[in-house]
């Protein structure tokens, strides 16, 4: 409803301000300055603002805020002071407020507490009092807030190894201004040449050119703005074609030998358990293909004694006791 009632008052003056375009009264002049102004993150910022005129009851005074990159007719607004009262609007009107209160005293500096990053643009300081109205009574600020570079992120690309070329990138999320990149060689080991190394530190990449053995190394990328620095580390190692072919050829060597030995170690580990194996022995129950059958050398030793005079004994006369294999006689 105030909101209402504030607009409402705004475009009765600007009619008022018609009625009075024939007779005008005094400029109104608004001076800021004319320099950018710098407030840390986190701060209180003070947007200077003064003007001179004959203030009346139809003096109106207007703050906004244009984001980056945006026109004018783009702008925001922050608060109003009308009627003798102050009306904070927007975003920032928690934030908002005027340095003087009523701002009748010719200051209309405006006073923006707790700054974001998100505060960087222009501000516009409008004065508006009928019928002063042949000057456009606007002065314009531009404020950035400073913010500390946050921690950058290294990383690599390319071919890592002798003769190739490698180009590492460093960069911040956050920083106002936009930090700058410086990237440093680490150590006591050999650095590589000027020539050899190509940096550019607004894109915080570094280009390192005919890799050699001294381009091994830690490299720390440091980015800075007025507000402070930050950095990362990144360590890579130049590697040897030719030497990682040599080592290859030599593993495989080694464990071609290493395959001979376990196949000559199993083959005489095998042949020793053959060896202590124990001879194969036979039950009674086995049959033997050069065993003799039971009775047939009892028959043979009957029929010698035949042949020197003794009684030869019919086989059929005679039973076989397959028990213990003899041959008792029948008389």
């Amino acid at each position: 409803m105030a909101m209402a009632r504030l607009l409402g008052s705004l475009f009765c003056r600007s009619l008022l301000g018609l009625v009075y375009w024939t007779a005008p009264g005094p400029a109104v002049e608004v001076h800021v300055p004319a320099e950018p102004l710098s407030t840390p993150v986190g701060k209180t910022a003070e947007l200077a603002c003064s003007y001179s005129t004959s203030v009346t009851d139809n003096f109106v005074l207007e703050w906004s805020f244009v984001q980056p990159g945006k026109p004018i007719s783009a702008s925001l607004p922050i608060l109003y002071f009308a009627n003798g009262h102050l009306y904070p609007t927007g975003s920032k009107a928690k934030r908002a407020s005027l340095l003087q209160d009523p701002p009748t005293g010719g200051v209309a500096t405006l006073k923006l507490t707790d700054v974001h990053p998100s505060d960087t643009g222009t501000y516009i300081c409008h004065v508006n009092n009928p019928p002063d109205f042949y000057t456009n009574g606007l002065g314009l600020i531009n404020l950035t807030v400073l913010v500390p570079p946050s921690s950058p992120l290294c990383s690599q690309t390319g071919q890592i190894s002798l003769g190739g070329s490698a180009t590492l990138r460093c960069s911040s999320s956050s920083g106002a201004p936009r930090p700058v990149y410086n990237w440093v060689h680490l150590g006591s080991s050999p650095t590589p040449s000027p020539g050899s190394m190509v940096q550019d530190d607004v894109s915080g990449q570094l280009i390192l050119n005919n890799l050699s053995l001294a381009s091994s190394g830690t490299y720390r990328c440091v980015a800075t703005n007025q507000m402070g620095s930050a950095s990362c580390e990144l360590t890579f190692s130049v590697t040897d074609p030719s030497k990682g072919r040599v080592a290859g050829a030599v593993i495989g060597v080694l464990l071609g030998v290493l395959f001979l030995s376990t196949a000559v170690f199993c083959l005489i580990r095998f042949q020793k358990e053959r060896r202590k194996r124990p001879k194969e022995t036979y039950k009674g129950s086995d049959l033997r293909e050069d065993a003799i059958a039971p009775g047939i050398s009892e028959q043979t030793s009957l029929r010698a004694d035949s042949s020197n005079g003794l009684l030869e004994k019919s086989p059929s006369a005679s039973t076989v006791k397959t028990n213990n294999s003899k041959l008792p006689m029948v008389v």
